[in-house]
């Protein structure tokens, strides 16, 4: 079996609320990928504005100490959820079915309330993004059902983790 890549990560919350007291799934998403022998390389909470999300995703992206940044909140149809829109004009390419996936498993959790998580995946920059709901359990079902392992370098036939040298 072939050695674990550890990647370098960057969790965003964003939120016009959190505050680093009580930000849940950020807390949940450093703890999975720390358990999970990848490192944390930047945390911030981020306000709900479009230009405020693209600046920091920016600079993530032109930072090659940056390998994956997760992006939890803002993906919802309330007015100031605007990750989709702050995030797709900077993408490469998109990963389509990051969105489909996690829609998918939310549904057998919150039934056609799934419809309106604007989750998304892509790659800038040879960084890998992952845009999630904020819920603390989106996050959770998130990593655990779709992240944990397209970030194993050692996940078969196919994973994420695999574009990066150890």
């Amino acid at each position: 079996m072939s050695e674990r890549i550890s990647l370098r990560c960057a969790v965003y919350t964003i939120s016009n609320k959190r505050t680093a007291s009580d930000d849940t799934s950020g807390d949940l998403l450093e703890q999975r990928l720390k358990e999970d022998g990848h490192q944390l390389v930047r945390r911030a909470i981020v306000p709900e504005n479009l230009y405020e999300i693209r600046r920091v995703l920016s600079n993530c992206i032109a930072d090659s100490e940056v390998q994956v940044v997760l992006l939890n909140g803002g993906t919802g149809f309330h007015d100031n959820n605007v990750v989709p829109e702050a995030v797709l004009p900077l993408l490469d390419r998109e990963i389509g079915g990051f969105g489909e996936m996690l829609r998918q498993l939310s549904y057998d959790d919150i039934g056609t309330s799934a419809l309106q998580a604007r989750a998304l995946g892509g790659i800038a920059n040879n960084t890998l993004i992952f845009c999630m709901p904020g819920s603390t359990g989106a996050c959770e079902l998130a990593w655990d059902g779709i992240l944990s392992e397209q970030l194993d370098s050692r996940h078969k036939p196919c994973n994420f983790a695999s574009r990066f040298k150890p």
